[in-house]
């Protein structure tokens, strides 16, 4: 006879008792972060219920199984309500794969061995903003690998968007109306520098106060082409990033206000600035930090890397046309914090709130959403994510270390019925290809007014 030392709800009801009691380490049979540091098998810290998606279904599904309507229902705790609208409705279906239990595949590498070497020493200063031991700007990885509050959890993402030092990702997008029609088909190219928080511990060619460049350039078609975005960041995160913008027709570079991080950048998409990473605006523009929850969860954490196809392009399904979902491949998470913010430094934007659950282990958003000023659920904001591994095809990153980033991102705007795929590819109209590597001097090539520019007038 096999007896059971924890009974099956166990898992659960003490996650729910961690947030009752205002506990944050995460873990439920042992704390997980030690468990992290020895390079151990991360399912020793949890139950079987929280590891195994067999075991908390009951064998109802289980890895090599595809989630649809028909059994949705076995899992529908673990989805964000508009995924689980997806499947119950639309024809979304959701592969099942193994649990990840390694937690060098939950991290690029160098982004890995910063939070290693920097955890405990990061903490908020006078201002909410964070800083390191010695009081000056943060030195790299997750400050608080173990959040004790929505605030550093969300934190934990603001201050490093994609991980890695420097970034520039070849974009695929196709924007699908209701009808399951494309009605856009855009090709861009999104660039992010971090000048702190950096992995390396150093400070970019002396940019102390600020956090990060990002700009985002539009190369297909050819009505759209050369239309072009800079977002400068300070790293006081009171502040709010100067955002400017060249649009060809009127040939000239101007400064956008604020609030336009609340609308979308061309026609037909329904991807603001505001939910790039779940945390697209300064963290101290946003309040009322809350955490709501700890749970287990479905999500995309590995496995959606398509390397071994054409330009690393995902089949899609579902819909009216077969075309509104990528195929994605989701594990059960063990636990996930889940937290929401309201932004308060926009008055008049158009999001009440956000809800955003939060992969414990890598300290990575799963999805977020995001409700209008009625309350009422508007958008989703699902990323997946991984390391670019697929069988003999490797994408390796500047540690020459496989590369860790996001794979796709699906928002859709449940209101409307209007959804935005955007596929991170190989390459995109223009040669652009993606690069963890910096070649040259990437900020007067990609993150200047100037550039911008340069870049709308080719």
């Amino acid at each position: 006879m096999h007896i059971r030392k924890y009974d099956f709800n166990y898992g659960r009801r003490a996650l729910m008792e961690k947030v009752a009691k205002g506990a944050f380490a995460a873990g439920v049979l042992s704390p997980l972060w030690p468990i992290v540091a020895k390079g151990d098998n991360l399912a020793k810290a949890y139950p079987d219920e929280l590891v195994s998606i067999e075991a908390y279904t009951k064998g109802k599904i289980k890895p090599g199984d595809i989630v649809n309507a028909d059994n949705v229902e076995a899992v529908k705790d673990l989805l964000d309500p508009i995924a689980y609208q997806q499947v119950k409705t639309m024809g979304r279906h959701i592969n099942i794969v193994a649990p990840t239990t390694d937690i060098t595949k939950m991290f690029n590498y160098d982004f890995l061995q910063a939070t290693l070497r920097n955890k405990g020493k990061a903490h908020f200063d006078d201002t909410g903003n964070v800083v390191y031991e010695d009081g000056g700007p943060w030195r790299g990885g997750t400050p608080f690998p173990d959040p004790k509050d929505a605030k550093e959890a969300l934190t934990n993402i603001t201050l490093s968007w994609g991980r890695h030092d420097y970034s520039l990702y070849a974009i695929r997008d196709w924007d699908i109306q209701p009808s399951g029609e494309e009605a856009y088909q855009y090709d861009f190219v999104w660039a992010e520098l971090n000048t702190t928080a950096r992995t390396d511990g150093q400070v970019f060619q002396g940019m102390k106060d600020l956090l990060r460049l990002q700009s985002v350039w539009f190369t297909k078609p050819q009505d759209t082409a050369g239309t072009a975005f800079l977002s400068q960041w300070y790293y006081d995160q009171r502040k709010f990033p100067e955002l400017y913008g060249y649009l060809p027709a009127f040939k000239r570079v101007r400064q956008f206000p604020t609030n336009q991080r609340f609308e979308p950048l061309v026609p037909g998409i329904t991807f603001f600035l505001s939910d790039a990473w779940s945390s697209g605006d300064p963290m101290l523009t946003w309040g009322n930090f809350k955490t709501i929850g700890r749970q287990p969860m479905l999500g995309a954490i590995s496995g959606n890397w398509q390397g071994s196809r054409p330009n690393w392009e995902k089949a899609r399904h579902g819909g009216g046309k077969g075309k509104t979902f990528i195929d994605t491949y989701m594990e059960l998470i063990p636990e996930v914090i889940v937290l929401e913010a309201e932004p308060t430094g926009y008055p008049r934007a158009p999001v009440s709130k956000k809800r955003v659950w939060i992969d414990v282990r890598n300290n990575m958003y799963v999805a977020s959403v995001t409700y209008d000023r009625r309350g009422e659920v508007w958008k989703s904001f699902e990323t997946g994510s991984g390391q670019f591994v697929d069988g003999a095809a490797v994408f390796k990153d500047n540690s020459g270390h496989p590369a860790w980033s996001w794979t796709y991102v699906m928002v859709h705007d449940i209101q409307s019925n209007r959804m935005s795929i955007l596929s991170h590819v190989h390459q995109v109209t223009g040669g652009y290809t993606t690069t963890f590597n910096m070649d040259g001097d990437v900020v007067n090539k990609y993150m200047t007014s100037q550039a911008m520019q340069r870049l709308g007038s080719v």
